[in-house]
């Protein structure tokens, strides 16, 4: 099981500003195995991004202090269960 960390955008003017810690922030996930991967979506008007990481707490945790949550570049975000079904060793 994974959980997929769905970001809505909010204010993109503010995302430049805040990515140096926003990335930095998911770098610190990455490099201790909680996110396996993360980036935006494109050309959807659903949600803006997606993160896939290994457990929900990790997911609850990252969005909580996430700097794009924390100065509006998300305007709400949710946890969703994802049970993969097909993985290339």
């Amino acid at each position: 099981m994974k959980y997929l960390l769905v970001y809505e955008n909010g204010d993109l003017s503010r995302a430049a500003v805040h990515f140096p810690e926003h990335r930095a922030r998911w770098k610190q996930f990455a490099d201790k195995s909680l996110l396996m991967m993360v980036g935006p979506v494109l050309n959807s008007p659903l949600f803006g991004a997606l993160g896939v990481f290994v457990t929900r707490e990790a997911a609850e945790e990252f969005a909580n202090g996430d700097p794009f949550v924390l100065n509006g570049v998300v305007t709400r975000w949710s946890i969703a269960e994802w049970k993969e079904a097909l993985v290339n060793p």
